[in-house]
């Protein structure tokens, strides 16, 4: 399974909100003859590390597609780009954020596969059980829920949309 976590906490004048800019982006992807094949809701989420940015919507998303992963995830940055992105410094603001998480379970230093800190991450993991609840960590082989358990109590992450399950999620 290839998975990808998207995020956005900058609206852009061309394509509006960060939840548009993710859902536009991820058609973006489509049409560059990328599959995503699931979705998870839209979250909200506390900017990680804290800070007084603005919340992020994230998600994430499995795909199909022939590319190999570095050049898929060439082809992340050039949508990101596309969309306005700017890679000034680490942990920034941003109107577009593409990771790839995981490509069929590869272990990989260029990429870095499986990403290095998605297991840190509630606005991965949270998403990432929306699609694939029985996913593993390919390197740990700890699973989802094992991970989800072990996040740090500095995170809020909540469901946002429609039609969405649950509502909100905070470590305490």
């Amino acid at each position: 399974m290839i998975l990808i976590a998207f995020g956005a906490n900058l609206a852009s004048p061309v394509h509006g909100s960060p939840q548009k800019i993710c859902l536009t982006a991820l058609g973006t992807l489509e049409k560059a003859g990328v599959q995503v094949s699931a979705r998870s809701h839209l979250y909200e989420s506390a900017p990680v590390p804290a800070s007084d940015q603005p919340w992020f919507v994230n998600g994430v998303a499995a795909l199909e597609t022939d590319l190999t992963p570095g050049a898929l995830l060439e082809l992340l940055h050039e949508i990101e780009t596309a969309f306005g992105r700017v890679r000034a410094h680490r942990n920034e603001a941003r109107v577009l954020d593409f990771d790839l998480i995981d490509y069929d379970g590869q272990v990989s230093e260029h990429p870095h596969l499986p990403h290095p800190r998605m297991q840190d991450r509630a606005f991965v993991l949270l998403p990432l059980r929306d699609i694939a609840p029985h996913w593993a960590h390919p390197v740990t082989g700890d699973t989802l829920d094992a991970l989800i358990a072990t996040l740090p109590g500095d995170q809020t992450c909540r469901a946002v949309g429609e039609g969405l399950v649950g509502g909100s999620f905070v470590l305490a």
